[in-house]
């Protein structure tokens, strides 16, 4: 009987833990909502995340780690983005069409300035704009994975397997010295100050095609540099 009580005691401070979290977990659910187009709902990733926070809480040993966000904020983040890739937002077929779908914009934006619609494209590329949309919003999914990790997908991935982790390191600090002050500015802002592309553009006052452009550009010259 007391051993009972002792350990709904212990659940209970854990839950208490969890709960008061709860607003860091929602925060970083919606930031993450902000990068992603709206077919993904709000509710699923903070779902989530509140579920890999009960969890963490659990299991949490404060002699060990002296900051329970500090240790739990890495995993809630990584548990929503394993939720992503769940989805399996990039099949082979799509990953050749969205490879497609990128070779026309760029092409198209050299005579008329702008993107494409998805109509546009579907004509240009000879599919169904169903096809050419959820292409394309896959796209945009798999743009918010860390770098490494998207460099692991698609056609290329088996070659990319093979580079160290250390060595992609140096060959993207390499890949990005080459780029302009603001190329390399928007590389920083996405990936590790994870801004949406809504602010990226309000601080550098270039349009939001231009910045998914130079993205795109930069994953491209990486992939080359390690011969993939």
């Amino acid at each position: 009987m007391i051993n009972n009580a002792y350990t709904e005691d212990i659940k209970h401070k854990e839950d208490e833990l969890a709960i008061q979290y709860l607003p860091a977990v929602k925060a970083m659910a919606f930031r993450l909502k902000e990068r992603l187009p709206s077919s993904i709902d709000f509710l699923d990733l903070s779902a989530i995340g509140t579920e890999e926070l009960i969890k963490l809480a659990r299991r949490y040993d404060e002699s060990l780690n002296d900051s329970f966000w500090g240790y739990a904020k890495k995993r809630v983040y990584g548990a929503m983005l394993d939720y992503l890739r769940s989805l399996d937002i990039l099949s082979r077929a799509s990953r050749k069409l969205v490879k497609a779908i990128d070779y026309a914009v760029e092409e198209y934006r050299l005579t008329h300035e702008e993107e494409p619609t998805d109509e546009e494209l579907a004509e240009i590329l000879d599919e169904s704009v169903e096809k050419v949309h959820d292409a394309r919003i896959a796209s945009t999914i798999y743009t918010v994975m860390p770098l490494h990790d998207q460099l692991q997908v698609g056609d290329e991935g088996a070659a990319l397997a093979q580079v160290e982790r250390e060595e992609l390191v140096d060959v993207i600090k390499n890949i990005l010295s080459s780029f302009k002050e603001r190329e390399q500015l928007v590389i920083q802002f996405y990936y590790f100050e994870e801004l949406t592309l809504k602010e990226i553009s309000d601080i550098l006052n270039i349009t939001e095609s231009r910045i998914s452009q130079i993205h795109k550009s930069v994953i491209h010259k990486i992939k080359e540099s390690v011969g993939a």
